[in-house]
């Protein structure tokens, strides 16, 4: 048996290894099988956790924390680039889960050696890594795309792609480490796209790009860790109140727009990140066993359709 093959065979995830046995039955039918813990209980119970872009107090990132902590994980790192607000966070999340441990780090998330080594920190410290939530971004420029400059392109490239491509490079690897508590390599990492990387006219050409770039990474990677027990998906959100479009509604509120921002999707509103948060948390659990290489859209039905004006169809 080659290197490789022997690899390929101790990765294999449990449920190819020792498949949902049969549960007996219910009068003269099969009872379901039943494949993850009941959704009223804590859905990450015991997990560590990494997440990346959870500076901005209006952000995915510090949302899907809470939510990651409220559904029993054992450790979260908390990290960006930017940290006037970690410790701000990391007080309130210890106010309200004090059984979870929190963790800040401020780095580059598309910086290597900063992402493996909050990766090794975690192994070191829990022995297991389970969830890295890929979160970190920036807006792009805002200008035509012959107004932006190749250095400008590759500056959005690099924290928007790289970054992903280097967590599912140094997560993978942690998430197959096994152990008592851990008898079976498994993972789940989730990166954050946008309906720009699916659709024209929701962002600058660069931010597409990039964002288009991390749909296609979750769907290459996911075939590559083939059986590892290990997967990765994108979430796309539409149009949140985040840090970064903080700025987007301020100009609204100051117009008397404010109400006029999501109309072009059915729900005819824009989103808060806890809506967004909470399908992290889905892919984190063990309920999305069976999603895997997917870009999950979480814009309101925005991609559904041809966006229209209303009032102006027919």
């Amino acid at each position: 048996m080659t290197a490789v093959a022997k690899r390929r065979l101790e990765a294999l995830s449990e449920q190819l290894v020792a498949p949902v046995p049969d549960q007996g039955n219910f009068e003269n039918i099969p009872k379901l099988k039943k494949i993850a813990p009941d959704s009223n209980g804590p859905r990450v119970q015991g997990k560590v956790v990494i997440i990346t872009g959870t500076n901005s107090p209006l952000g995915i990132g510090r949302a899907s924390a809470h939510q990651f902590a409220q559904n029993g994980a054992r450790a979260v790192y908390i990290c960006d680039f930017n940290n006037d607000n970690l410790e701000t966070h990391k007080r309130e999340l210890a106010s309200l889960y004090p059984n979870v441990e929190v963790h800040t780090r401020k780095f580059d998330a598309a910086n290597e050696e900063s992402v493996k080594a909050v990766v090794v920190d975690a192994i070191k410290a829990y022995g297991r890594l389970d969830i890295f939530f890929a979160n970190a971004g920036i807006v792009g420029q805002h200008k035509l795309f012959a107004d932006i400059s190749a250095e400008e392109f590759l500056s959005t490239l690099n924290t928007n792609v790289v970054s992903v491509q280097l967590a599912a490079k140094y997560a993978a690897p942690a998430m197959r480490k096994t152990s008592s508590e851990k008898k079976y390599p498994s993972g789940s990492i989730i990166c954050t796209a946008s309906v720009a990387g699916l659709r024209s006219n929701a962002g600058s050409t660069d931010y597409s790009a990039s964002k288009a770039a991390v749909i296609s990474i979750a769907q290459t990677v996911s075939y590559q860790l083939a059986g590892s027990g290990i997967r990765i998906n994108a979430i796309c959100p539409g149009v949140i109140e985040t840090g970064m479009t903080a700025m987007m509604y301020e100009a609204a509120r100051a117009r008397g727009t404010e109400k006029k921002i999501g109309q072009l999707n059915p729900l005819n509103r824009g989103a808060h990140a806890d809506e967004v948060a909470r399908v992290a948390l889905f892919l984190g659990s063990e309920e999305s066993s069976y999603v895997n290489g997917q870009a999950w859209a979480v814009d309101g039905g925005l991609s559904a359709g041809h966006p229209f004006v209303p009032g102006k169809l027919g």
